[in-house]
């Protein structure tokens, strides 16, 4: 263990060694767009991103994923180019090209050699303010992302449980709908409240770009503001105060459907960024779910035989708290209390046993060579950066994260996890697998 610990020092060194000796640096155009920047010379490469703040978490009920279908409809065309046209002038050009929606944001990008980076600009300058949203079109896509919500989740067993955990734990909070949305809100959106939601939330002032790789700094913001300066500030979209209640007795529910094993999942509320528990909180996930060395995989899965997989995971960088979720696949002939009552078993360990200085220094430099090595490109640095601005965390985070998972103590994972994985904070899903028909 003595040598593990010492290895991942040593990879750690050489990856905090800086690859650029450039900073992110934060510029604003008059009219709300935020530009941050970072120059990496390594290679001959930009990426040009672009986060609006709106996501499921902006939706209500009877409109749920409305944000991921206008992702769609963003590539449908506008009044400058028609129907396929920006991806076939990325595609000639050389580049990559795609989009995601989720919680918090919808994004968009594009990667090119340097030389290339003004066709982002026109590009994506011009679907900020002029798409089309041709009725014809709607329809057509419409039908697209119903297909793609039954491929993804309706025909996924274990989709569709963490579906309905994330809808059971969220009493009122907007995280309790699928980013994709319900088949019945997809299955009623008009072309019209796409139109409102796209001039409701895309405007500069509720945009940031983020720009990552060959190029300079002074040069692509004076290009930027000759794009984008020009386009109108919008209205201030409507903030979402929702804030989830606290939980006061444990959740249960039982979800029957086609399938071949059981599931158990967890989940239980915790923080996001905004409270330094969240710290501990990562690396206490590492030590129960990253890997097959992981107290989870080795009890459950490797030692007892109860489970075919068995982990957990959390994720702190979202602009509300979320959730800490438990899990485990069961073998065949294995019951769901079996699982149950190794889980609890394991919770209660954390709870209960400080855990040792070689499992606490391992578990802190898988946390730190993870979060290093999710840098590892362009691409993935401008996305980190993406993903801190938009939520609220602010790009400076990115500076004092690894320096606070070193402040971690054992005796900070079993406060955290006395303080968060309590029964009455937990809501318990059951997958019960019945017949094909």
């Amino acid at each position: 263990m003595t040598r593990i610990t010492g290895l991942f020092a040593a990879i750690l060194l050489f990856l905090c060694t800086p690859a650029y000796s450039s900073e992110i640096k934060e510029h604003f155009l008059s009219n709300g767009l935020k530009i941050v920047t970072l120059e990496n010379h390594k290679s001959p490469v930009v990426t040009f991103q672009v986060w609006y703040k709106v996501g499921s978490r902006n939706e209500v009920t009877g409109k749920t994923g409305i944000s991921h279908m206008l992702e769609h409809m963003m590539f449908k065309g506008t009044s400058k180019y028609g129907k396929g046209e920006f991806s076939r002038i990325v595609s000639k050009n050389g580049g990559n090209e795609n989009a995601f929606t989720s919680q918090d944001y919808t994004a968009y990008f594009e990667i090119f050699s340097s030389d290339r980076l003004d066709i982002s600009l026109d590009l994506e300058s011009d679907r900020m303010t002029n798409l089309l949203i041709d009725p014809q079109e709607f329809m057509l896509e419409r039908d697209v992302v119903k297909e793609e919500r039954r491929l993804r989740t309706e025909d996924d067993p274990t989709s569709s449980l963490v579906e309905e955990l994330y809808a059971a734990a969220f009493k009122i909070h907007p995280y309790h709908a699928p980013i994709i949305g319900w088949m019945g809100d997809i299955s009623t959106l008009t072309r019209d409240d796409l139109y409102n939601h796209y001039r409701e939330y895309y405007s500069p002032n509720n945009a940031t770009v983020v720009v990552v790789g060959d190029f300079d700094t002074e040069d692509i913001v004076k290009n930027i503001g000759k794009y984008f300066g020009s386009l109108p500030k919008g209205k201030t979209p409507p903030r979402v105060n929702m804030k989830e209640p606290e939980q006061q007795g444990e959740k249960r529910f039982y979800y029957k459907r086609e399938a071949q094993l059981p599931y158990v999942i967890y989940g239980y509320h915790v923080p996001n960024y905004g409270d330094k528990d969240h710290y501990a909180l990562d690396v206490l996930s590492n030590i129960i779910s990253e890997g097959k060395s992981s107290r989870l995989y080795q009890s459950i899965v490797y030692e007892k035989q109860i489970a075919l997989s068995a982990g957990g995971g959390y994720n702190a960088i979202q602009t509300d708290p979320e959730l800490f979720y438990f899990y485990a696949q069961l073998r065949p002939g294995k019951t769901t209390e079996e699982a149950e009552s190794s889980l609890n078993t394991e919770i209660g360990k954390i709870k209960q046993e400080l855990v040792s200085d070689q499992e606490l220094a391992k578990a802190k430099n898988q946390t730190e060579a993870s979060f290093i090595m999710g840098q590892d490109s362009v691409f993935y640095q401008a996305m980190l950066i993406g993903r801190m601005e938009t939520t609220g965390a602010g790009a400076t985070y990115l500076n004092t994260y690894i320096d606070e998972i070193r402040k971690v103590t054992a005796e900070d994972i079993m406060r955290v996890a006395k303080k968060y994985f309590a029964e009455d904070n937990r809501t318990v899903g059951i997958l019960v697998p019945l017949p094909e028909k």
